[in-house]
């Protein structure tokens, strides 16, 4: 899949936010990937979702084709939140509909928080309203060792460089497979190794704080506030957001409408990417009232 269009915006603190551009059509959908992803998540919803949309990618800082922090003490969720609003103006973007996955549940839930007459639609899948430190696999272990993981890259940066994302991609699958952390009948292991790759070559002192940081933002207090159209995905299988954490979402916010995505991983948008994209279709036929009249 190629994208239309593609370019930069400058951040608050002048970071290079890379974005591109497929398709037409209001309103503008806005795809936020999770930590460690360039689009991984979109590869088969994006053409979808362009036959009717114009759909914008960005990336986040640090991560892709985005240059790397200006401010390194600038990694946080509201942070990447403000740099999202960023895109917005740049691409008059003014009320859009935003998709998000994994970690990027907790940008849309704050880029909500931060601009609540500039949203249009929400649509959350596969993760959680904040903490996500403390409830991967359903335990507080990954919260317990990222400390003592950030000391060691603090102490010894070119060591924590070095062996940075030294499994190999096929070995990785293979693991994640046999381990039901992917649906092995559905995913593409070139998709897989995509995301694998994209993740060995980013620089941990991104990835870990930014990871610590969003093991402290918590958006539970407002969700009771969100006021605008939400549909939340779980999928059934996921064990990195535990399914039961979608479900207190969808039942925090009102009106919200909550979609199981069954035999599906924490990958649901690359493994059933058809049955994804006719709900958000049907969705916001529904609460936007939009039709379909592109072909």
């Amino acid at each position: 899949m190629e994208y239309e269009r593609e370019g930069f915006v400058q951040a608050a603190d002048g970071t290079r936010l890379f974005y591109e551009l497929l398709g037409e059509g209001e309103p503008p959908v806005i795809l936020t990937d999770g930590i460690g992803c360039d689009g991984f998540a979109w590869r088969y919803l994006a053409p979808r979702l362009a036959r009717h949309h114009r759909v914008i990618h960005w990336h986040f800082r640090g991560h892709g084709r985005s240059g790397p922090p200006e401010d390194f003490a600038r990694l946080s969720i509201e942070d990447l939140a403000d740099d999202l609003k960023r895109v917005c103006d740049e691409l008059d973007a003014t009320r859009p509909v935003i998709i998000a996955h994994s970690m990027g549940v907790q940008v849309a839930l704050e880029f909500y928080r931060q601009n609540p007459n500039g949203v249009a639609a929400l649509v959350l899948m596969c993760g959680t309203f904040g903490r996500i430190t403390t409830t991967f696999h359903g335990t507080d272990l990954l919260d317990q060792l990222l400390p003592g993981l950030m000391r060691g890259m603090r102490m010894f940066p070119g060591i924590a460089r070095a062996v940075w994302g030294r499994v190999p991609a096929a070995m990785a699958f293979r693991v994640a497979c046999a381990g039901r952390e992917l649906d092995a009948e559905r995913i593409q292991e070139e998709d897989f190794h995509r995301y694998w790759e994209h993740a060995a070559l980013m620089n941990p002192e991104v990835f870990l704080p930014m990871l610590e940081h969003a093991g402290r933002h918590d958006a539970r207090g407002f969700l009771a506030d969100v006021d605008v159209p939400t549909l939340v995905v779980a999928a059934e299988h996921d064990t990195f957001t535990p399914m039961s954490l979608a479900e207190e979402m969808a039942g925090a916010i009102p009106n919200a409408v909550l979609e199981v995505i069954e035999g599906a991983s924490h990958a649901a948008p690359v493994e059933q990417p058809d049955l994804l994209g006719e709900h958000i279709e049907d969705f916001l036929t529904a609460r936007l009232g939009l039709g379909r009249s592109r072909p």
